[in-house]
C-alpha cells in the first residue's frame, strides 16, 4: 500500500520533486498503463492543490480519447487542434492558460474551469498522451507547476 502524504507548505519546485518521486515509485514496474494512468491521476490530485480536475487523454486514432481522470464528468473525445488538449496535442508544447475563456477555441467540459495547464506526454519523438489539469481560478498555474508536470510527463511516458 502506498501513501503519498505531500506537504502544501513546500515551495512548489520541491513538491513536484516528490510529485514526481512518488509517480515514479507508484509506477515501477507496473505493465499496464491505464492503471499507472489511474493512480497518476489521483496522485497529481492529492499533490497538486486548488484544481478541479486531473487526468489524461490519450493519443488514439487521431484524436484524444479520455483516460483516467479526478474530477467531474468530461468530453470524451477531442480533435487534434482543438481546444487547449488538443493545441498541446498538435504542437507538442505545453499550454499554460490563464483564461481559458480567452483561449480560442476552447473547449468547455466543466464550467467551473477557469485555467489550465496541458503537458504533452512524448513517447519515441510521439505524442502519446496529454496531461491535463483544470483549476476553478484564473491564473492559478505558473511556470513552476508547468515544469513539474513537464519532468513527471518525462518520467512516466514510457509507462503508460
Amino acid at each position: 500500500m502506498f501513501d503519498f502524504a505531500p506537504d502544501e507548505t513546500l515551495p512548489a519546485e520541491e513538491r513536484y520533486r516528490q510529485l514526481v518521486d512518488a509517480a515514479d515509485a507508484l509506477t515501477a514496474g507496473e505493465g499496464d498503463g491505464v492503471a499507472n494512468m489511474a493512480n497518476l491521476a489521483a496522485l497529481m490530485w492529492e499533490f497538486i492543490p486548488d484544481l478541479n480536475w486531473a487526468g489524461f487523454y490519450r493519443v488514439v486514432d487521431g484524436e484524444l480519447v479520455l483516460g483516467p481522470f479526478v474530477g467531474r464528468p468530461a468530453c470524451i473525445r477531442i480533435p487534434i487542434g482543438q481546444g487547449v488538449c488538443g493545441a498541446a496535442a498538435s504542437s507538442g508544447e505545453t499550454q499554460l492558460v490563464e483564461d481559458v475563456h480567452a483561449f480560442p477555441g476552447h473547449i468547455a467540459c466543466d464550467a467551473a474551469s477557469q485555467s489550465e495547464l496541458v503537458v504533452p506526454v512524448v513517447r519515441d519523438d510521439t505524442v502519446v498522451a496529454v496531461i491535463d489539469l483544470d483549476a476553478p481560478t484564473k491564473a492559478r498555474f505558473a511556470r513552476a507547476d508547468a515544469e513539474g508536470i513537464e519532468e513527471l510527463a518525462r518520467r512516466i511516458a514510457g509507462r503508460i
